[in-house]
């Protein structure tokens, strides 16, 4: 089942932005870091708020 319209390979050209820049793909982590466990703790005071107001 050969559906792809690609041919041939050649002249094909990628682009990886932060491929060569290990201090950006870790800020990116530690963004992603900091958002994820920002999140539990917000969600989870406001869960501990709801629960004793209700």
């Amino acid at each position: 089942m050969n559906t792809s319209p690609i041919d041939s390979w050649e002249g094909a050209e990628a682009y990886f932005t932060f491929a060569d820049k290990p201090a950006v793909m870790m800020l990116f982590l530690l963004i992603a870091v900091a958002i994820t466990f920002g999140t539990i703790i917000v969600a989870a005071v406001h869960e501990k708020h709801a629960y004793n107001n209700h």
